[in-house]
């Protein structure tokens, strides 16, 4: 499929570019519906955004996505940034419309919802809930879970500045606790545990105990690499239900495919086009 008679390009910009998940996934999605379109890793410096937006204006760009250290910068060149990414406070992707101007969306919360209930076979609303974590994803996934109405969001994180800055930017949907005992209090309480660190793929060990989770209670590790975390193995060792952050790297990607292309149902294509390639398993978060 050709789009008025030109190849199409998306790039993901950052610095540095570690991984190549993104190319894989859109490419193969890209071939598999017979889009002329290709997807580029653009490692570039600060000074470099302001130019590379406006090539991404272009009538051969469907748009581009943003990793660090650059998804807040980015915001200051766009023409829109919708409501998700304005409340998260972060741009992961842009869609090119007709005329060139450049509109900003957020994929990671959904993503992470797409993913959690998809996979874990739950519903948010209502739900008690615990995150370590409150870094940049981190908000997205607090935004997720308060959106989707959980009944209570208790996070905490090494700086209690930053767990605390992340819930008053919630009003009072969201409450911030101390790590150690105060958190595992918590986590005795909740239906889902989330952890939104790199603990248990940069940092080894587990972000918090599984042990003391209630029975019926389930884990979100947003790490994926590698496949199966400490904290995953405790986890399902207690026999309890719990996913890695493969799917939601998948659904952000194919959300972001789904608004540049129209095309739906691309993430089955993108998720066998990670496990065919002996590489991904080890790239980089």
């Amino acid at each position: 499929m050709r789009i008025n008679g030109v190849t199409k390009r998306v790039a993901l910009i950052g610095y540095p570019l570690k991984r190549r998940h993104s190319a894989i996934m859109h490419n193969a999605a890209f071939g598999h519906f017979s889009i002329d379109a290709t997807y580029e890793l653009r490692e570039m410096e600060p000074d470099e955004i302001p130019g590379f937006v406006a090539e991404a204006r272009g009538s051969d760009w469907f748009g581009f996505q943003v990793t660090a250290p650059y998804k807040q910068m980015v915001m200051t060149y766009l023409d829109k940034i919708e409501e998700g990414a304005e409340q998260i406070g972060a741009v992961n992707s842009v869609l090119r419309r007709e005329g060139g101007s450049l509109v900003g969306f957020n994929t990671d919360a959904p993503g992470f919802q797409r993913a959690a209930e998809g996979e874990l076979e739950i519903r948010f609303s209502g739900l008690r809930v615990a995150v370590a974590g409150a870094g940049g994803v981190a908000r997205a996934v607090v935004h997720a879970l308060v959106a989707a109405g959980a009944g209570s969001v208790t996070i905490c994180d090494l700086d209690p500045t930053r767990a605390t800055n992340l819930a008053a930017d919630f009003e009072g949907s969201v409450r911030a606790v101390n790590v150690g005992g105060e958190f595992e209090d918590s986590l005795r309480e909740v239906d889902f545990a989330v952890n939104a660190t790199t603990v248990g793929m940069i940092q080894p060990g587990v972000a918090f105990d599984p042990g003391v989770l209630r029975d019926t209670a389930v884990v979100f590790d947003l790490v994926y690499n590698p496949p199966e975390s400490e904290l995953l193995r405790q986890t399902r060792d207690r026999g309890l239900r719990a996913t890695n952050g493969l799917g939601m790297l998948v659904a952000q990607a194919e959300i972001a495919f789904e608004r540049w292309t129209g095309v739906k149902g691309s993430g089955p294509i993108m998720r066998a086009a990670l496990a065919a390639d002996p590489g991904t398993d080890q790239l980089g978060g």
